[in-house]
């Protein structure tokens, strides 16, 4: 079974998710970034929607941790 997958922290563009990923990526942590921008056809849907940014729960106090440093 799958652990769940929660938000950790949710950023205003593509550019902001993908860099504090590899943060977590170069820790240890995995992490996925969804977004909704109309399949890459309406971009400025990022910026009322948002980028989310997500970990699986049992690594959700330690990636916080880590974004906060």
């Amino acid at each position: 079974m799958q652990e769940k997958q929660v938000v950790v922290c949710k950023y205003d563009n593509e550019l902001q998710a993908e860099m504090a990923k590899g943060c977590l990526e170069a820790s240890g942590i995995s992490a996925i970034i969804t977004k909704d921008d109309g399949g890459g056809m309406l971009p400025s849907l990022q910026g009322s929607e948002g980028v989310h940014l997500l970990v699986v729960e049992s690594q959700e106090a330690q990636a916080r941790k880590i974004l906060q440093a």
